[in-house]
């Protein structure tokens, strides 16, 4: 069921989305939170769309405009109830403002590695000042860029969801949104690759590293790898020429 772009009110029918049930799962799921995603409920309804309940009454409202958000922003038309959200498909205008929010991801967040860089430093140092391991540093720095950069999250949740709808406008939507999507993947995928290499130089496993579109730029977060490095082996000074040490 497709929310018509003319009427506003008025749904058509669609077939419904291959995996839907899934994605929407993991959505609300991945919103509600390791505790309360155990109690997400989805079920498909008799005219198509899907309906959204939780077993635990915590929070439901806060709970329910936070996932309906989400869902509003994988392109889907979303309505809190009392008790449950009702999801009635595809939006263009819904689609629209999830290709404006990627646009807007590639020209702002996505657009300064310097801000990963800076991210990934910060967090290597840390967990390592806190004993994490060094084999260890490269995947938790990571994943906590990861969660920073908060697409990849989103694109992984359409996993496995076959996009579609009868309505031209809609499927010339949904096009525009799977290219940009593409572009934000392979982004995010850069992002990560330079964390990953920055987590390794303050483990003291690769050199420090430049990053790609930051230029010159880029200096003041090899100067503080740079300094992040020897101070891992700061415990064991080599000794002094004494000529050199005047």
């Amino acid at each position: 069921m497709t929310m018509d772009s003319l009427g506003g009110s008025r749904f058509l029918e669609d077939p419904v989305s291959r995996g839907q049930e899934q994605v929407v799962r993991r959505i609300c799921a991945r919103i509600a939170g390791p505790l309360t995603g155990r109690d997400v409920h989805v079920a498909e309804l008799p005219l198509g769309g899907v309906e959204i309940w939780l077993d635990s009454p915590r929070h439901l409202w806060r709970l329910h405009h936070r996932m309906a958000r989400e869902l509003r922003l994988a392109g889907w038309h979303t309505e809190p109830g009392p008790d449950r959200l009702l999801l009635l498909g595809w939006s263009p205008v819904c689609l629209g403002h999830r290709a404006r929010m990627l646009g807007a991801a590639l020209t702002g967040r996505l657009a300064h590695f310097d801000r990963t860089s800076f991210a990934a430093v910060m967090i290597a140092t840390r967990l390592r000042h806190e004993g994490l391991p060094a084999a260890e540093l490269p995947a938790a720095v990571v994943d906590r860029c990861r969660d920073a950069l908060r697409w990849p999250a989103r694109l992984a949740d359409l996993d496995g969801l076959e996009r579609r709808s009868s309505l031209e406008p809609i499927r010339l939507r949904l096009a525009q949104v799977a290219g940009l999507e593409s572009k934000v993947s392979r982004r995010c995928a850069e992002h990560l690759a330079l964390a990953s290499r920055v987590a390794r130089t303050v483990a003291g496993d690769a050199p420090p590293v430049r990053s790609r579109a930051s230029g010159p730029r880029a200096g003041l977060t090899e100067r503080m790898v740079c300094v992040s490095v020897p101070n891992r082996a700061a415990a064991a000074p080599a000794a002094l020429d004494p000529e050199t040490a005047r």
